[in-house]
């Protein structure tokens, strides 16, 4: 499939800071595409060279066949922008925060006016019409803020950490309305510090680091590669699980020893406690369960913060 974005040893510096280190990313035509990395990792930097927003310093990058440096403004006319802050105007109210947005694309007001009850019934936000923004709920802006990213009607959608700071409810909303849009066709682009909502939102995702990939694939691709197919976490009364560490080798694939838990990294997870308990170790508590995307970040990207 041709891709909509195409990014070929890319590259963005900022003095002598290296922020995005040749990387190749292919987006496809419908997929929901994501970018994971902790802090510094490049994302950012990354979304904002696709946004037309930032140029890049080296490397080939082509969003809908167009060069974003000569075509910047036909680029951005055919995207929708999430941003990571809602920025929305608190002075309008919920429907004049679309209508007016629709002027900036040269959408004519009987249009504008058209397109913002459908997406306003599209976000389930039609009750709030005539609110002003100030008083809503972070996850009706946010909402708001889709809705406003989709007035163009886009071909892609740019959305910096969507969810961040919503609670359970209003999470699940989100990741429905994007999986509608994805539904019908529309490209999303996404970065996220949420791995679940990584595994339930991208059909392929890279994982960032210090401003290269570190792995590309599918969350089910990247999970079988990286890690194994369950994890067992135990738990010992000690002050310490390392002296556990040794008792453990080679229960599973890999072990990891943390401050307050061992994990033991399996096929078979049932199998492995079964395995624990032959070796008459007795943890205060086991608990077994699949591995996630999360595993996998962790392991490539560290457990160390960085700042």
């Amino acid at each position: 499939m041709a891709s909509l974005i195409r990014a070929r040893g890319l590259i963005k510096r900022f003095g002598d800071f290296t922020a995005v280190d040749g990387i190749d990313v292919d987006v496809r035509r419908g997929e929901a595409f994501g970018f994971l990395g902790p802090n510094g990792a490049g994302k950012s930097s990354t979304m904002r060279m696709i946004g037309c927003v930032s140029p890049p310093s080296g490397g080939v990058l082509e969003i809908l066949g167009l060069d974003p440096v000569r075509d910047g403004p036909a680029i951005r006319a055919k995207l929708g922008v999430c941003p990571q802050l809602d920025n929305l105007d608190i002075e309008l109210t919920v429907r004049e925060n679309l209508t007016t947005y629709a002027r900036f694309f040269g959408i004519a007001r009987k249009v504008a006016r058209r397109r913002a009850d459908e997406l306003l019934e599209f976000v389930q936000l039609t009750e709030r019409a005539d609110s002003k923004v100030e008083p809503l709920s972070g996850g009706m802006k946010r909402r708001l803020t889709i809705a406003r990213a989709l007035v163009n009607e886009p071909e892609i959608v740019l959305l910096d950490e969507p969810t961040t700071g919503l609670d359970p409810q209003a999470r699940h909303l989100v990741w429905e309305r994007l999986f509608r849009l994805k539904q019908q066709g529309v490209t999303l682009v996404l970065t996220t510090h949420y791995m679940d909502e990584a595994e339930q939102l991208c059909d392929r995702l890279v994982v960032m680091d210090g401003g290269r990939i570190a792995a590309e694939g599918s969350p089910r691709e990247l999970i079988e590669r990286y890690s194994t197919r369950e994890v067992v976490e135990l738990r010992f009364n000690a002050e310490s699980q390392e002296p556990y560490a040794s008792k453990l080798e080679g229960v599973g694939e890999r072990l990891e020893v943390l401050p307050d838990r061992v994990l033991l990294y399996v096929a078979d997870g049932d199998e492995a406690v079964a395995e624990v308990h032959r070796r008459s170790l007795s943890p205060a508590s086991v608990l077994v369960r699949r591995s996630s995307l999360e595993d996998v970040f962790l392991r490539l990207t560290g457990r160390t913060l960085v700042e």
